[in-house]
């Protein structure tokens, strides 16, 4: 019988954003529902490898575990320390492989081309020249049918970052959208949904 590593307690989170307010991002995890819609629709149970920005306790690196196939791989890349060892401990031995370091790392740590990238960082509170970097990284590394989900909260989405990320999704991105609030989240956040790289996208077009 295999024992899984007990869970981060809930404190922990709220514990690492007072430690480090721009790197953790949120006060409390995220929810089994908001789980489910950052990973419904976007093609995991034919995913040969997934990567993960930002899996904090490991909420959605367990929904994603459960939709992907046998043999695919799991990369989580984690810029907190604490978190990162926690998940690689959990993890242990199987196919998720957890990486301290920087989403903005992304293409030199990931065989290409990448199925879907799930993405938990916090984008409103980053500079935007690192907020930049990654957006490109996560288009240069997905496959020209890949896709791209993150969260936004719900009582942000208009507010000028709010706005400007949706902004940088669309110049990125041939198609994108978002689902409706998940009201079983703290705070209710919702889903941003992108797919086809602009550059892929425009390039289909032009034949």
């Amino acid at each position: 019988m295999m024992i899984m590593a007990p869970s981060v307690p809930a404190m922990s989170i709220l514990t690492e954003f007072l430690r480090h307010p721009l790197l953790t991002g949120a006060v409390a995890a995220s929810s089994p529902a908001l789980a489910r819609a950052m990973t419904d629709g976007i093609g995991l149970e034919q995913a040969r490898t997934v990567v993960e920005l930002g899996p904090g306790t490991g909420v959605f690196t367990e929904a994603i575990r459960r939709r992907v196939p046998p043999g695919a791989r799991i990369v989580a890349i984690e810029i907190n320390g604490h978190l990162a060892e926690h998940l690689a401990h959990r993890y242990r031995g199987e196919p998720v492989d957890v990486v301290h370091g920087s989403a903005t790392q992304l293409a030199s740590l990931v065989d290409q081309p990448v199925d879907a990238v799930v993405s938990g960082l916090p984008w409103t509170v980053m500079a935007e020249p690192v907020r930049r970097r990654i957006l490109d990284a996560v288009t240069a590394v997905l496959a020209p049918t890949g896709a791209f989900t993150t969260f936004a909260y719900a009582h942000a989405a208009w507010t000028p970052p709010g706005r400007r990320f949706a902004g940088e999704l669309k110049e990125r991105f041939g198609v994108t959208g978002t689902s409706r609030v998940v009201w079983r989240n703290l705070p209710p956040a919702f889903v941003h949904r992108a797919t086809v790289p602009k550059a892929k996208f425009d390039r289909a077009v032009a034949r």
